[in-house]
């Protein structure tokens, strides 16, 4: 399609309408993904005593663009004073783009006897071909519901 423009008299009120119609069609082209869309959610999002227990459960939205076939992290959990406790392996399997999981760990101490929960590292990050990927940890950004730590 070509659109010309007139600078006649009998133009002048085409220049504005013009200008109009080309941004208009401008907003109905598809816009890119910009790179600060794209990033892999892991939320420490609820601990729950159960019995003498903890139930920490964890929520990933994979946004990165790319379908993982395996996504899984090394979190390694601190007791109250500090001192490594625990390490756990989240291990979320296949998640395509845009995918949300949940998982959930029962930990054998008390909620409020953990201080910190240390993201250690991607343990697996493999797209749908088996290749290795950085998405997991270059894309990574977390966040807690809670009022424990969580992160790097």
């Amino acid at each position: 399609m070509t659109i010309s423009f007139s600078a006649s008299r009998t133009g002048a009120g085409t220049w504005p309408r013009a200008v109009g119609f080309a941004l208009g069609l401008a907003a109905l082209l598809p816009t890119p993904v910009l790179a600060q869309d794209l990033r892999f959610g892991l939320e420490l999002n609820n601990l729950e005593e159960v019995e003498g227990e903890c139930r920490v459960t964890f929520v990933a939205h994979n946004a990165t663009g790319v379908a993982l076939d395996e996504a899984a992290y090394d979190v390694v959990v601190f007791d109250e004073t500090g001192t490594v406790a625990q390490r756990l392996i989240l291990e979320f399997g296949r998640l395509p783009d845009d995918k949300t999981r949940v998982v959930q760990f029962l930990l054998d101490r008390d909620c409020n006897r953990m201080s910190r929960l240390l993201l250690n590292g991607a343990e697996e990050c493999r797209n749908e071909v088996g290749q290795n990927v950085p998405h997991c940890i270059d894309m990574l950004v977390t966040s807690s519901r809670v009022d424990v730590q969580f992160g790097s």
